[in-house]
């Protein structure tokens, strides 16, 4: 694609939530700094809240490279669960078998069983539950029980749930209050502001490889910071759509007009007509043709 234009090891505006390109937005170091806070103290219920694309499933993974040796995870990326699926998950996550026809109290006493053991070797449980607003009341409730499990001292289990803000929404149902109750820490996770914007997109270049001169301006970020309201996700959409079509003009800088194109290209920016969205996607297309007949010459693959 555009790799060898930019000079670039690696595509640096990805979706996947790669922690080699976190770049420690001041939102997501203070949720990093209450999370490792909450759990060392040994909370029971700790919530990260945030919209869609602000760097939720990031800041899970970070967490879970970067916590003490001591702690034991189990990690949940999809919790669309009823309670059994949910229990079961949770067991094959610490290594507990169940049967088949394991009841829910035989689980809960072959989980304690579990804990315990793990707790008398000095260390800690931490379950960490991604995408939770997909979660049923019903297995909100289970978690809430899951938290009973504890000593004399200190919870056996510590819940650490990541969800948009829908699971705010679930949450105030009177039904689960008991497990609303029972959060001591929690963090809403914000979107970047225009400066912000600028030095996130200079950071993912430079990790991907990039060391030439500037290739968004202050300007051009502004126009992305405004289309895309400053979520990360939506900017590496139109950073990623900004590079193929500057390489496809064989330019070095991105323009204005390469960010007008990438918006209208763009239906979580703005609503454009079928029409726009066509005509643009066609040039994108066109654009990568190029770029793998290009790939063809330089190897050797296609004649000259």
């Amino acid at each position: 694609m555009y790799l060898y234009h930019f000079g670039v090891r690696e595509l640096p505006f990805t979706l996947t939530p790669n922690t080699q390109y976190y770049y420690g937005l001041p939102c997501h170091k203070e949720a990093l700094e209450v999370l490792l806070h909450a759990l060392k103290a040994g909370e029971g219920f700790i919530k990260v809240t945030g919209e869609v694309g602000t760097g939720k499933t990031l800041i899970c993974r970070k967490i879970l490279n970067e916590l003490p040796d001591h702690f034991v995870t189990a990690y949940i990326p999809n919790p669309y669960l009823s309670p059994d699926e949910l229990r079961r998950a949770v067991a094959a996550e610490l290594s507990v078998e169940l049967s088949v026809h394991t009841d829910q109290q035989e689980f809960t006493h072959r989980i304690q069983e579990r804990l315990i053991e793990i707790h008398r070797g000095g260390n800690s449980v931490v379950l960490i539950i991604d995408e939770a607003q997909a979660l049923p009341l019903e297995s909100l409730e289970v978690l809430r029980l899951f938290t009973n499990l504890e000593t004399e001292s200190r919870k056996l289990l510590q819940v650490v749930l990541f969800g948009q803000p829908e699971l705010d929404e679930k949450l105030s149902n009177e039904e689960i209050r008991q497990l609303r109750q029972r959060i001591t820490f929690s963090y809403g996770l914000k979107k970047m502001n225009q400066d912000q914007l600028y030095f996130y997109i200079i950071h993912r270049l430079s990790v991907a490889g990039y060391n030439g001169n500037e290739v968004f301006s202050r300007k051009v970020c502004a126009m992305i910071h405004k289309a895309s309201g400053g979520t990360p996700r939506l900017v590496n959409v139109l950073c990623h759509k900004c590079l193929m079509l500057t390489y496809g003009k064989g330019k070095r800088k991105v323009e204005k007009a390469h960010v007008r194109l990438a918006i209208a290209d763009t239906d979580a920016c703005e609503p454009n007509s079928k029409k726009k969205r066509l005509s643009v996607m066609m040039l994108l297309l066109a654009f990568v043709l190029l770029s793998i007949l290009g790939v063809g010459y330089l190897t050797g693959v296609l004649p000259r």
